[in-house]
């Protein structure tokens, strides 16, 4: 600086300044894209999508959600709120594709970077696991193809935000997709049953396990519209008794305080009662236990009873009508309200439309008889129909009439319960019957002995203790109208209605012999 030479540490300095110059402009050089791509990517989505607080009710924000099944195109390129579960997602470059669900209903959800949704918001949602539930908030739109794997096939929503309201585990114990997969796709992984029921939390959501309990209740809702119509009352018998409804051993015994009781197998009696109470006609719906070491895909040690009972003036057939057009109603209501879920099931089990008369066709036993006889079955005229029977026998009735549902009227008087009113015409017969479902049993019914003498008379033949059916005898005691009714198991009708190979599919947390959880 001063024109004078350098010296030598001078100039050790100097060249130490330089390095140290352009190391800095080195590194300068170096971050500067790095700098750029920040700010390129700084997050435009910021405050539209994470994991919402809990909800623990503090707040009442005035946010209106949409329910998917109203996503049609009547709301197309409308903004709208829902929630729902994710049931699957896939992102692929700068989008996600994910499928939300709720209940029986789906559709297909878009997100995309652009100027309002950043990668990051891309990054959250495919992180999210499946079946979380989310509020996602976006534009509805309609689509130029359908979107067959939905039930919203019109539209999909292209999402604004997204928010986590309750994360699932990221390992479950059955993939939904697996647990929908059709009986007829051989190609995948499909789920047993017994891991269905350990899981069953997770197997109701399937939107097949949705229609059918949709399905369920609407056999109840017709049963109970038809009887009160006819001008029935809805009851509720004890489920604790002191002494087996049914007799036999196929009964569970509980303790109570310090003696034993029992789970009640049928509300028979107290409907009696009501009808000896002047109740005229009655019915319930509850739980009926039976004690039985069954493992059949029809059986269960507890299953919900749809029973009624009525009084009528001169013949049991006054009866028979009466539940003949309940069923009628009950099949008509579930085709004419249930055409959606019905499909829905059937796309994963595939079965044949269930077909009916009007009127009911009514056989008598002995026909019956003949008609199997005639096809290889050797049994005598008293003889019980064996289950291998029974389904012969629909088989033979559908080809014959062309009707899965059918009355089987006159069964012998040997093969029925003390109680039974004999035919009077034809001592061997009585005045019961049983009603079939594509050749399965669903009710089992009769014509009641409401004479005390006459009752204690047939206990007395059936070598039945007079003690134990006191009681129950007793209750006729002081004037009783004549009287009919049945008992009807409502997972079997659902089951048969629908064609489907097993009981514990329509019924939401079933108990056999071997399962009693969840």
């Amino acid at each position: 600086p001063d024109g004078q030479p350098l010296s030598k540490k001078a100039l050790k300095k100097l060249q130490k300044d330089a390095e140290k110059a352009a190391k800095k402009a080195e590194y300068k050089a170096a971050n500067k894209p790095a700098q750029q791509e920040a700010v390129e990517t700084e997050d435009v989505s910021k405050g539209k999508y994470g994991n919402m607080p809990m909800i623990q009710s503090a707040s009442k924000p005035d946010v209106k959600f949409v329910e998917l099944k109203d996503l049609t195109t009547n709301l197309a390129d409308k903004k709208v709120w829902v929630r729902a579960r994710l049931q699957t997602s896939r992102a692929k470059g700068k989008q996600c594709f994910f499928v939300l669900r709720q209940q029986k209903w789906t559709v297909q959800a878009l997100a995309s970077v652009g100027k309002e949704t950043s990668k990051q918001m891309i990054k959250f949602i495919a992180s999210i696991n499946k079946e979380s539930i989310v509020d996602v908030e976006g534009f509805v739109r309609k689509v130029d193809q359908r979107v067959e794997s939905c039930t919203q096939q019109d539209v999909e929503l292209h999402c604004q935000q997204v928010w986590m309201v309750s994360s699932a585990e990221p390992q479950l114990p059955l993939l939904i997709e697996d647990a929908s997969r059709p009986e007829t796709d051989t190609s995948m992984a499909k789920v047993n049953q017994d891991t269905r029921l350990d899981n069953r939390i997770l197997d109701l959501r399937t939107t097949t396990n949705q229609a059918i309990f949709r399905i369920t209740a609407g056999v109840c809702r017709f049963f109970r519209e038809h009887l009160d119509r006819q001008g029935f009352i809805e009851i509720h018998s004890p489920k604790i008794i002191s002494a087996a409804s049914e007799g036999g051993a196929n009964v569970f015994t509980v303790s109570y305080f310090k003696n034993s009781a029992f789970l009640a197998q049928s509300p028979q009696l107290y409907k009696q009662m009501c009808i000896c109470s002047d109740f005229d006609k009655v019915y319930t719906v509850g739980a009926v236990f039976r004690a039985e070491d069954s493992n059949t895909h029809r059986h269960l040690t507890e299953f919900v009873g749809l029973d009624l009972e009525m009084s009528f003036k001169f013949h049991y057939h006054e009866v028979l009508k009466v539940i003949g057009d309940m069923f009628i109603n009950i099949f008509k209501g579930l085709r004419d309200n249930f055409q959606e879920e019905i499909e829905t099931v059937n796309r994963q089990y595939p079965s044949e439309p269930f077909k009916f008369l009007e009127p009911s066709l009514v056989l008598e036993y002995p026909e019956a008889v003949k008609m199997l006889r005639e096809n290889g079955v050797e049994m005598g005229d008293e003889d019980d129909l064996s289950t291998p029977a029974e389904k012969l026998l629909g088989r033979l009735v559908k080809a014959k009439y062309d009707t899965d549902f059918y009355i089987l009227d006159k069964f012998p008087l040997a093969v029925r319960p003390f109680y039974t009113m004999p035919d009077p015409k034809n001592p061997k017969y009585s005045n019961s019957y049983d009603m079939f479902m594509r050749g399965e049993e669903i009710l089992s019914g009769a014509q009641r002995i409401h004479d005390p003498v006459y009752l204690t008379e047939r206990a007395k033949e059936h070598g039945i203790g007079l003690e134990s059916i006191k009681a129950y005898i007793d209750s006729f005691k002081y004037g009783a109208p004549p009287h009919a009714g049945g008992g009807i198991g409502m997972e079997r009708v659902t089951m048969l209605y629908l064609g489907l190979d097993n009981i514990r599919k329509t019924s939401l947390f079933p108990r056999d012999p071997k399962r009693l959880t969840p």
